[in-house]
């Protein structure tokens, strides 16, 4: 199966979640959606796309994404996941960013942590992160078991 992996980051969370997915399901291909010249979804029977949250809501290039190309995603095995440090609102994160076609398209989704570095967060990130879950230093949930239950369901 050939598998395509876009993520949207800021801070480079996402990224690495979504190298670790690549790692997992051997030779898929992946992309940051910032880039120009993603590559055609034809050429895949298995798209991945994952974000980080900010505020509660994903980056505006994936939201752009997913809504140019609904159509196809909906034709293809689909996984979605996010990423950010508070994994106890998983649901409203879901049914807040994607459309009820997507998610009901969706072979999979997850919520698989995150990284709060506060030397890449800047003053305001330092505040909301501190203001909102108590969190001042350095921290990194990315879960490698959720990483790898989801990389087998969507190769499966």
């Amino acid at each position: 199966m050939n598998t395509l992996i876009l993520y949207a980051s800021k801070h480079g969370a996402a990224r690495e979640i979504a190298r670790r997915i690549a790692e997992s399901m051997n030779g898929a291909a992946l992309h940051d959606l910032k880039q120009a010249g993603l590559p055609p979804l034809a050429r895949f029977d298995c798209v991945i796309i994952g974000s980080s949250l900010y505020a509660g809501m994903i980056r505006k290039e994936a939201k752009e994404y997913l809504t140019q190309n609904a159509d196809a995603l909906g034709e293809k095995r689909l996984g979605l996941f996010l990423c950010g440090m508070d994994g106890g609102r998983e649901k409203e994160y879901f049914e807040g960013n994607f459309s009820p076609d997507i998610l009901a398209s969706a072979k999979s989704a997850a919520f698989l942590g995150g990284i709060f570095d506060p030397k890449k967060a800047g003053a305001a990130g330092r505040l909301i992160m501190k203001a909102a879950a108590g969190q001042s230093g350095y921290a990194d949930t990315i879960d490698d078991g959720k990483i790898k239950g989801f990389a087998e369901v969507m190769g499966a």
